[in-house]
């Protein structure tokens, strides 16, 4: 394995790692608002609800970039990384919301997606810098 491409595909990990993470921690924010707005909350709950799944997405996006970038940089050390799945999912998360329960089974659904994917991540950073 070439030094140089592992440790680019360490850095690229590593920031898919940290976009992961952002997507986590807005999209756990997003979910505790749409608790609170379907509880009643009322309209300051509803605009930080919809404030923090704004967040979510724009996590979401840099997070597959930022996957894409690892999975090539992986390519190159010939490690492969399945996010196909999550790729798909970020590109519908946000249309068309229109019940705040279908808003949060979506966030439930990107949550689950989130943390396989960082734990795969994790797992191939772990196998890359102990090669």
């Amino acid at each position: 394995m070439n030094e140089l491409e592992r440790n680019q595909a360490i850095d690229a990990g590593e920031r898919a790692l940290q976009s992961l993470n952002a997507a986590r921690e807005a999209l756990s924010s997003a979910k505790g608002w749409g608790v609170v707005d379907m509880l009643g909350g009322g309209l300051l709950s509803t605009i930080l609800k919809r404030s923090r799944m704004h967040e979510a997405n724009a996590a979401m996006e840099r997070a597959k970039c930022d996957l894409e970038q690892f999975r090539d940089e992986l390519e190159d050390v010939n490690i492969q990384l399945a996010t196909g799945d999550f790729v798909g999912f970020a590109d519908y998360f946000f249309d068309g919301l229109i019940f705040d329960v279908v808003a949060q089974h979506r966030i439930g659904e990107a949550s689950i997606q989130v943390e396989r994917l960082t734990e795969q991540v994790e797992l191939l950073l772990a196998r890359l810098i102990n090669s």
